[in-house]
């Protein structure tokens, strides 16, 4: 394994990472938007508010960090990605900084207009953010991003079948994770009512996000044959983990089994990213341009590494304990 792979390693850990927490974060926006009026939503808002609240600016850390590492490590990637996906990246970028306005400022207004209209900025946000990230994926994943400043399409390379399939799974997935961590935040509470309340959710969106993956096959197969080749090759092993895990969850939510699904939910989703992954090695933008062709120097490599290693280190632990410290209701305002 080059130095190149192993950054690239290092790049698509972040990748699952944000996938995960990113993905559960914005997920839960969308329940909050479909929660109902300010009596019938208040208790789920509430929940979710509460558990997001404490973690949803650090996981905003996995995407700072692997922009750095893309743009270090494979700047001819890096510009041929962002010139390329200017749209719906740019399109992100506004939703993200909606989503964090709208759901600080909602908090800290009295009137309840302002509240409905900081609170449905956030919500919206919350799935807009993840369908045009989705897409910006989709195009990578199809190909449709040649190496090189604007090589490709503005439109068509984001606005396609494999783009649109990829942002929808996004915002499903997303929710469904969102809503197994909402059942278990809710066990935890011992607030029976709510977690029944999320376990329906949770169990709706998890069969919407079966369907849409089932669905998407005879999408990659017409519209990105390579992809869906990988897929049914290296990357089969681990596409048919996630089938599993994602099984499992659904199982144990249906009988009322709340310990571990969160792993179990994030493990069908890092499963289905890393399968990916595979798919398309040894290319960083699939028909056009390898990661060794795409890779930095040498000593930037081997900087990076070594900084990506100093952060594990230093910022890891730090981490961890902020969400242990989440998990246990301990950041909590009435604690």
């Amino acid at each position: 394994m080059s130095t190149a792979d192993v950054v690239a390693v290092i790049l698509w850990l972040g990748v699952t990472i944000y996938a995960v927490l990113g993905g559960a974060d914005f997920g839960a926006g969308l329940w909050d938007l479909i929660a109902g009026d300010a009596k019938r939503g208040e208790r789920p808002r509430e929940l979710i508010d509460a558990s997001i609240g404490p973690v949803w600016e650090a996981n905003h850390t996995w995407l700072i960090f692997d922009l750095v590492i893309l743009w270090s490590a494979f700047p001819l990637a890096f510009s041929s990605l962002m010139s390329t996906l200017f749209v719906p990246l740019t399109l992100a970028a506004f939703g993200i900084i909606l989503r964090g306005s709208g759901f600080a400022f909602r908090k800290y207004t009295r009137p309840l207009a302002g509240r409905r209209a900081f609170g449905a900025t956030f919500a919206l946000s919350s799935v807009i953010t993840p369908f045009f990230l989705g897409t910006a994926l989709g195009a990578i994943a199809s190909g449709r991003v040649p190496a090189g400043n604007a090589a490709g399409d503005l439109w068509t390379s984001w606005l396609n079948p494999t783009s649109l399939l990829v942002g929808g799974l996004a915002v499903a997935s997303g929710a469904y994770v969102a809503a197994v961590f909402l059942v278990a935040a809710a066990r935890r509470r011992n607030d029976a009512g709510l977690e029944r309340y999320f376990r329906r959710r949770a169990l709706g969106m998890g069969i919407v996000a079966g369907g849409l993956s089932v669905a998407g096959l005879v999408v990659l197969q017409a519209d990105a044959p390579v992809l869906y080749a990988g897929l049914a090759g290296r990357g089969l092993p681990l596409v048919v983990v996630s089938v599993i895990l994602g099984s499992t969850t659904l199982l144990l939510l249906a009988r009322g089994v709340t310990r571990g699904i969160r792993a179990i939910a994030a493990g069908a989703v890092t499963a289905i990213v890393w399968g990916w992954g595979l798919a398309q090695l040894p290319a960083i933008l699939p028909g056009s341009l390898t990661i060794d062709a795409a890779a930095a120097p040498a000593g930037t490599l081997d900087a990076l590494v070594v900084i990506s290693i100093a952060a594990a280190v230093t910022i890891g632990p730090s981490l961890a304990l902020l969400f242990v410290l989440d998990g246990r209701r301990r950041l909590e305002a009435d604690h």
